[in-house]
């Protein structure tokens, strides 16, 4: 039994004792009785027949196998007793052992949070750069349109409507900015078929102006389609 597991049981000590206690009392128990035959055979005269001897011999020989015996009970006992303290510490040891075993594996454990917060943090950081470049480019775009909208307007816009009729032919027409926002969208949206379908709404100085700038591109095979150039690729 190891130093600290005596320490966790104190009677483990007090039994070693008690088993050296006893052996030590028999052992002058043993002496004694020696010494006092002896005496017996020293100061008495004993008859030397055979038979006095063999039975003297023999009454010595049972008592001392009796307390021999007494002994052997008394140090199996004390085994016991032992083998069972043994029993219980080293079942405390195994628990002991599951508990570190178990700490072990929470710390392992506690080590993915932090990764897990790293992680997090440079995702929300992402986020922040991309809410602010979403910012950054919806107010390009809103700059963007109000270039184009004094720049390029509507064949209504700077002149003074005397007929109605003027306004109802131009009333379905869009702005150049909203022509590159579908076809934006388009492009970023629907990558692998980017091309959007001219429609009535779209006037074609503008078509032609952003073909001719090579800021849009005809369909090979259809051209009444058209769609944005990729300058991001």
């Amino acid at each position: 039994m190891s130093l600290n597991q005596q320490d966790l049981d104190p009677d483990s000590t007090t039994d070693m004792e008690d088993v050296t206690d006893a052996e030590e009392e028999l052992i002058k128990k043993c002496e004694g009785m020696w010494k006092d035959m002896e005496e017996k055979f020293k100061f008495k005269v004993i008859p030397l027949k055979e038979e006095v001897l063999v039975a003297l011999g023999k009454e010595e020989f049972q008592k001392l196998r009796g307390d021999l015996e007494l002994v052997l009970s008394t140090i199996q006992s004390r085994n016991e007793k032992l083998k069972e303290d043994l029993e219980r510490e080293q079942k405390w040891l195994d628990e002991q052992q599951q508990i570190l075993e178990s700490l072990s594996v929470l710390h392992n454990e506690l080590k993915h949070p932090v990764v897990t917060f790293s992680e997090s943090r440079i995702f929300n950081q992402l986020k922040t750069k991309m809410r602010d470049i979403k910012e950054y480019k919806e107010k390009i775009l809103v700059t963007l349109g109000e270039f184009l909208e004094d720049h390029f307007p509507l064949p209504d816009r700077n002149v003074k409507k005397k007929k109605k009729n003027i306004q109802e032919s131009t009333a379905q027409l869009i702005t150049l900015h909203e022509i590159l926002e579908i076809l934006l969208n388009r492009l970023f949206d629907v990558p692998h078929d980017p091309y959007v379908k001219i429609s009535g709404s779209f006037w074609p100085p503008y078509i032609e102006l952003l073909l001719r700038n090579g800021i849009a591109l005809r369909h090979p095979e259809d051209p009444t389609r058209i769609r944005l150039e990729a300058f991001h690729q």
